[in-house]
């Protein structure tokens, strides 16, 4: 299963179920769990068919008193035993109300279970996510990923719920219909046989028919999922660029093929009902004739005539049940094998047994020798070396696509170099448990995340158990404090889904509060000034002088105007330090930084 978590698109259209067998083999494993609860659903489930089971030949019994005392009332040899056919009655409502108190215990005891499976599920996708590698998540879209977590758990939890059970009482109940039929009648029984070549026939074509319809709308749904989000999200950049009508397009394609493929799917599958119909129809006729006959010849009572014109009719039905059952499962094991596919995708390398203790990191970070490419097609960064004192303020500087967030990556252990190391205070980054390794620093990056709560909660989830009182000193420290006052719920104002609500400047200042209470020993700030007017920038600043004091900081920008003051720059050009020192040393110095200073300033000049 290694390698099948594409998401929709891993599921190529028209692709049949890539092992069925397998799929609902990993099912039953995961299953293993609950196997005590289900054991006793199916007892309940087999309980109830078996009583309900018994009715129809009780009732024939009761029928079959009532003709005999017509008869003896027309003949004037007696009359009806309405003692007897009450007697009859009562046992015949007693059988069926355990029948329906077995049912309904089985019933509440699954629907207990298949909403705990659900559970567990969405429980080990969630978890499956923080273990995956930022890789997966470059060639996956989050519509794919959401697509697991809600339209294939549901599909595989509502199968659960409703026809596991289903499975048993048709089983239980074509057994025990076949054993009540044969003890009526052998003949008319082999008579009711005959229909059975010509239903699994007609179950073997539509099932073939209708799977691989079923494979490509569970394909599609998540692909159209997929578009969704994408379009949501970024629903103001395709406005601006006017792209409604292209996105609208794309939606409408895949749209039409889910519609295409949807109603092919549930048109097949929907033809076993009457196909099924007819074929116990014809079985029906047959039956009656043959039990007319032989009433005449007096080989059968009334009742029993009475009593297998019913076990015919149940005795189709499970056929019917499961075969439309057949249906279900195919898409259940679609659905499956997509969320296996995903729990079995790769992880990242599991932390060291003996992992360092995070407060051995004071602040020095070195790169020896680093290579690394998100492809090993394709190195981006070659050959990297630096050392970073305790404390110092570093600037990392350089055109589009020079690598410089991608160290930033690879100190916090996103990605793992191909070679060389990273280093802090001497002891390699691998050596550490990644999340001790990431509570060390502080990410202050261009795009900011808050989200919908209050402010006051968006801060503290920096450091979880901090002090309102903790909270509301970071934000003084990062210059919002002021501001959030002006706020007429203040601290307990509400940020809506895209904290859309409060300004680009002050959504920065926030983070920057938030990463000021975690009290991170390494900072880093992504292009944290970028996207914002040069008063706000001025703010932003503050707050990060402040909270860069005495700490490790590492300032990745394009405008050079913002670290004239930092310690050391380093100078990246296609992977590679090209320049090292502070900047009036390389502006004497004529070289590359001295270019892309000059040419933000040419205006000037």
């Amino acid at each position: 299963m290694a390698g099948h978590g594409k998401g929709a698109r891993g599921m190529m259209p028209g692709e049949k179920a890539k092992d069925f067998k397998g799929t609902m083999a990993n099912l039953i494993r995961y299953l293993k769990r609950y196997l005590p609860a289900i054991v006793m659903v199916m007892l309940f489930a087999v309980g109830s068919t078996v009583f309900s089971i018994l009715g129809p030949r009780i009732l024939g019994t009761a029928t079959t008193e009532l003709f005999n005392g017509i008869i003896a009332q027309l003949t004037g040899t007696g009359s009806i035993n309405f003692s007897a056919v009450a007697r009859i009655l009562v046992f015949l409502g007693v059988i069926y109300l355990v029948s329906a108190a077995l049912s309904y215990i089985q019933g509440f005891i699954m629907t207990k279970v298949s909403t705990e499976i659900s559970y567990g599920m969405r429980r080990d996708i969630s978890q499956k996510i923080n273990r995956l590698p930022l890789s997966y998540f470059d060639r996956v879209s989050h519509g794919e990923v959401l697509s697991r977590i809600t339209n294939d758990v549901d599909t595989v939890t509502q199968t659960l719920n409703q026809s596991m059970t289903q499975i048993v009482t048709s089983v239980t109940q074509f057994i025990g219909v076949l054993v009540m039929m044969l003890t009526i009648s052998p003949l008319m029984t082999l008579v009711a046989l005959c229909i059975l070549p010509l239903s699994l026939v007609i179950v073997r074509s539509v099932v073939k028919r209708s799977q691989p319809f079923f494979q490509k709308q569970q394909a599609y749904i998540g692909e159209i999922n997929g578009h969704v989000e994408e379009m949501y999200g970024g629903h103001l950049v395709v406005t601006a660029f006017n792209g409604e009508q292209d996105s609208l397009r794309t939606f409408n394609e895949i749209n039409d093929r889910l519609y295409d493929v949807s109603w092919k799917s549930q048109f097949l599958s929907g033809m076993m009902m009457p196909l099924m119909n007819f074929v116990g129809n014809i079985g029906y006729v047959g039956i009656c004739v043959l039990g007319g006959f032989l009433s005449l010849r007096g080989a059968i009572t009334v009742g029993n005539i009475q009593a297998f014109i019913q076990y015919v009719r149940n005795f189709t039905q499970p056929i019917q049940q499961i075969a439309n059952i057949s249906n279900v499962l195919q898409q259940t094991a679609a659905a499956a094998e997509r969320v296996f596919g995903f729990l079995d995708e790769t992880e990242e390398e599991p932390d060291p047994e003996n992992a360092l203790p995070p407060d051995m990191i004071k602040g020095e970070v070195a790169f020896a020798h680093v290579h690394f490419g998100y492809t090993p097609e394709k190195t981006i960064i070659n050959d990297f070396s630096a050392i970073i004192r305790p404390g110092q303020k570093v600037a990392v500087v350089g055109p589009t696509g020079a690598g410089k967030t991608t160290i930033v990556k690879l100190l916090m252990r996103f990605y793992d170099v191909n070679s060389g190391a990273v280093l802090l205070d001497g002891l390699d980054v691998r050596q550490f448990a990644r999340n001790d390794l990431r509570g060390s620093f502080g990410m202050v990056l261009q795009d900011t995340w808050l989200y919908n709560g209050s402010i006051m909660e968006n801060i503290r989830y920096g450091r979880l158990d901090a002090s309102d009182e903790e909270v509301i000193a970071a934000a003084k420290a990062a210059q919002i404090d002021h501001y959030v006052r002006t706020l007429p719920q203040g601290y307990d104002t509400i940020l809506n889904e895209e904290a859309s609500n409060i300004s680009q400047g002050q959504k920065q200042l926030l983070t920057i509060a938030r990463t000021i209470i975690s009290e991170p020993k390494i900072l880093i700030f992504d292009e944290a000034t970028s996207s914002v007017d040069t008063r706000t920038e001025l703010s932003i600043k503050r707050a990060m002088d402040h909270l860069m004091e005495g700490r490790t900081s590492f300032i990745i920008a394009h405008r050079l105007s913002t670290i004239r003051d930092a310690d050391v720059i380093l100078v990246m050009k296609d992977g590679d330090i090209v320049e090292t020192g502070r900047h009036e040393e390389l502006l004497a110095k004529g070289g590359f930084y001295s270019e892309l200073y000059k040419s933000q300033f040419a205006d000037v000049g």
